[in-house]
């Protein structure tokens, strides 16, 4: 079966995405606002989950159309074909979300889309009951300018969740902005890398799954892989393609922290991912920086600081840190703050800055393509 998939994202992050998936292989690719399209089959499905660093889930979208009120939403959600996705033994919980649209209420519409579909159902199979008592087909919509999207999750967790993060371990940064950020960066594997504010060591973990070019979904699971209509034999496949395509190298990646419990969670992690091999932490205080490259980057997500005492202390890290980095050369750093007013803190305007969201907060990814002895 050939799908029309797609991979929602945070704003300013279609661009590696996209990337991402032409380098798969993947056709059809196409950016827009907040998500990334493109099309294939199983194997392309199966390959955009497993390797995917940027994306937040893999979509399966069913159809879009206009809809100002419920009985166009019920008639147009009716009108797709969900037969061609749903057995009848499926699970198909219904969830989404409405902006700037008639159709604001996301409760309401969650009824609506679940009798539509239904019904649809009911016409197909010749049934007056469904038990959902098989694999889960999530149904996700989104509402935007009352235009519907509507679409079928084939990832479960998302795509954050590589696997070597507890969850009960807690981190400013998900691993997908991680993993953004080393690819802004253009981090390949032969420079010198650090992060010196690693916390649990998510930035350098990313940064040695990308000199490895290691798929961050190698070992967890999709929701599509209890779909009956792909067969197991794809999966594996496309695992098997993954690790062929891994590389061996000599990588210098070094997280480190002032905080000697945080490095031991960030150790641990690495250890899960498989990159304890490559990445090394260490005790350390960003505003004493001092190490010395003939080519490195540092990429890194210090402390922002919410509040106004926390705000203070966050411009003194800064201020140091911006110190200590003046006296080091050969370094570029990729440094993500929301702090209004880093440039003036650090002691230097950007080469050049990105506006990112971590999560629900508006932040700016400030890029200094190399460091001046002395400024």
């Amino acid at each position: 079966m050939n799908y029309r998939m797609c991979v929602p994202c945070l704003l300013g992050l279609e661009g590696p995405i996209a990337d991402e998936l032409k380098r798969l292989d993947i056709p059809d690719v196409a950016a827009e606002n907040g998500r990334v399209y493109f099309s294939g089959g199983d194997a392309e499905l199966a390959r955009a989950n497993i390797c995917l660093r940027v994306g937040e889930r893999v979509l399966i979208e069913l159809g879009c159309f206009e809809a100002r009120s419920f009985d166009e939403l019920f008639e147009g959600t009716k009108a797709l074909p969900w037969e061609a996705m749903l057995p009848s033994d499926a699970a198909f919980p219904v969830k989404g979300y409405s902006l700037n649209s008639t159709l604001f209420s996301v409760s309401d519409c969650q009824k609506i889309i679940k009798k539509a579909v239904v019904e649809r159902l009911k016409s197909v199979y010749r049934l007056e009951w469904f038990p959902e008592t098989g694999a889960l087909y999530q149904i996700q919509f989104s509402i935007m300018k009352d235009r519907v999207s509507l679409c079928i999750d084939s990832s479960g967790d998302g795509l954050h969740k590589r696997g070597y993060r507890p969850a009960h371990n807690a981190a400013p940064l998900k691993e997908t902005m991680a993993a953004a950020m080393v690819k802004f960066s253009r981090y390949r594997g032969r420079d010198d890398f650090c992060d010196p504010f690693c916390g649990s060591g998510t930035i350098p973990i990313e940064a040695a799954l990308i000199a490895k070019n290691r798929a961050p979904g190698l070992n967890r699971s999709f929701t599509a892989q209890r779909w009956q209509s792909i067969p197991p034999r794809v999966w594996e496949d496309e695992r098997e393609a993954a690790r062929a395509r891994e590389f061996r190298g000599d990588y210098r990646i070094v997280g480190s922290d002032v905080d000697p419990k945080a490095l031991e969670i960030a150790r641990e992690n690495a250890r899960r991912a498989g990159v304890d091999d490559v990445v090394r932490f260490e005790q350390a205080d960003a505003m004493q920086f001092s190490r010395q490259t003939e080519r490195g980057v540092i990429v890194t997500n210090p402390p922002y600081g919410e509040r106004i005492l926390e705000k203070q202390e966050a411009e003194a890290l800064y201020r140091g840190f911006g110190q200590a980095l003046s006296r080091c050369e050969n370094w570029s750093l990729y440094l993500l703050s929301s702090h209004t007013e880093f440039e003036r803190c650090f002691g230097r305007q950007a080469d050049k800055k990105r506006k990112l969201y971590n999560g629900m907060i508006k932040c700016e990814l400030f890029m200094y393509f190399k460091s001046k002895s002395g400024a």
